[in-house]
């Protein structure tokens, strides 16, 4: 059979094109003659620019030359960033018409924004229209599958789950005392490992926190991985890491490209692989941690409890309290087998758990807010910070300049262009304000603690 795999692909850094480049290898290996498309030039046989409606055009007239085609889905390889309504509507009818042109075509979704279901969204009902376009929707997790088929009304049997490691194969064959004398590492400390690209859901920050005092204990955690997005908010991030790693013992920082192999020998070299996400459909890290047998924390968010839930020793915590508290039991040994469970708050009336119902008022009226997703949430110094004069300041949304579109015809094309002539200026301008709330918050929290403390 002919396929076509359409994907990011290397030697583009990229977590989907690695995916990618895995099943190929598959495919080819059952006797398939695979080709591969991606959206900049790569070691791909084709590249095509895929964003906007010429790029589905392109897209549909290549896929008509192949019996099958499995098309890795992520908005940002789609849709133009940002997207509004308007440009939405317009790129997924395009999409929507490619997919109807192939044979079989197959998506495999890595993310898809769930609001964009909500038909108060004129752009929901061209995003469902581009779904059905497909023979099949394959997603990783029942919670995903439940989402497609609830909120943007495709067929039950249309969406189909696949293991999302199926295709996955070791790239190292190192035992564990060969990976840490590779990599440097001491033979008899507890290593946690937080792996991947670094970004700010991935959440590294929230492991670094919860591994204070942990080295005393004879622990160490690694933070590897680069940065993949090259923007004010992820450099902001790496600056957050690397701030608290210099007030940390016993953290780590490995900024950098990672290779397939050294990447899992980093995995066979931890005791334990740290997932403290803030969303994410689901991990392909988690996935490579069972491949070597090592256990994970995780968070509890979008389809990680499906997916890591069933893998040995996994532990999974709803807030950065029990991150801190789950990492101290693997240290201690006494880590819990399997998922842990949220804790009664109070006590279960007529079927409904007071404490979920509560957190769900107060992350409601945060969004409202603008502040955490929680109150209750995080450390004590997180929660003494949401009380804190800081607020206000911490409630203001990053300042960014506005997406260049218009309903108007011709007037988007206009405002990209005068975007592109002022960004020089704009954007410096932008970013010394988001450093100058950031660094302002920051003053009045350490002032705020100094002040407690001396009152303790």
């Amino acid at each position: 059979m002919k396929v076509l795999v359409v994907s990011p692909y290397p030697p583009l850094r990229d977590g989907i094109g690695a995916y990618a480049v895995q099943q190929v290898r598959k495919l080819r290996a059952e006797g398939h003659a695979v080709e591969a498309c991606s959206p900049t030039p790569t070691a791909a046989h084709h590249h095509l620019p895929l964003h906007g409606p010429a790029g589905a055009a392109g897209l549909g007239r290549l896929m008509r030359g192949y019996d099958r085609t499995i098309v890795h889905f992520h908005p940002d390889v789609f849709y133009k960033s940002p997207s509004t309504p308007g440009s939405r509507t317009t790129e997924g009818l395009a999409l929507g018409a490619a997919l109807r042109a192939g044979h079989r075509v197959e998506i495999r979704i890595h993310e898809l924004d769930h609001r964009w279901a909500d038909p108060r969204d004129p752009s929901s009902y061209a995003t469902r229209w581009m779904l059905r376009g497909a023979t099949q929707v394959q997603v990783h997790t029942s919670e995903q599958r439940d989402q497609l088929v609830d909120e943007f009304s495709l067929a039950p049997d249309r969406v189909v789950l696949v293991d999302h490691g199926a295709d996955f194969v070791a790239h190292t064959a190192v035992d564990r005392q060969g990976a840490r004398t590779r990599l440097g590492l001491p033979p008899d400390q507890h290593v946690f490992l937080c792996i991947g690209f670094v970004q700010a859901h991935k959440g590294f920050d929230r492991a670094v926190r919860a591994f204070a005092g942990l080295a005393e204990r004879g622990a160490r955690l690694d933070v590897v991985g680069s940065a993949r997005i090259d923007d004010q908010h992820t450099a902001d991030h790496v600056d957050e890491l690397r701030r608290l790693a210099s007030e940390i013992a016993g953290v780590h920082l490995h900024f950098g490209y990672v290779s397939d192999e050294a990447f899992d020998r980093w995995i066979v070299a931890a005791d334990t692989v740290v997932l403290p996400y803030r969303h994410i459909w689901s991990s392909s890290v988690a996935e490579r941690a069972a491949l070597f047998g090592r256990p994970v924390i995780a968070t509890r968010v979008g389809g990680l409890a499906d997916q890591v839930g069933a893998m040995p020793g996994a532990v999974l915590v709803d807030d950065n309290t029990a991150l801190a508290a789950a990492m101290a039991r693997a240290v201690g040994g006494a880590a819990s087998a399997g998922p842990t469970r949220r804790p009664a708050g109070w006590p279960v009336e007529g079927g409904v758990e007071r404490s979920a119902v509560q957190e769900a008022v107060e992350a409601r009226a945060a969004v409202v807010r603008g502040g955490p997703s929680s109150a209750r949430s995080g450390s004590a110094g997180d929660r003494r910070r949401f009380a804190a004069p800081s607020a206000p300041l911490r409630r203001l949304r990053p300042l960014t300049p506005p997406a260049p579109v218009s309903a108007r015809p011709g007037v988007s094309l206009l405002k990209r262009f005068a975007r592109r002539v002022m960004a020089w200026e704009v954007d410096p301008l932008a970013d010394q304000l988001n450093a100058l709330q950031r660094a302002t918050t920051e003053a009045i929290d350490a002032q705020t603690d100094l002040l407690a403390d001396r009152d303790r």
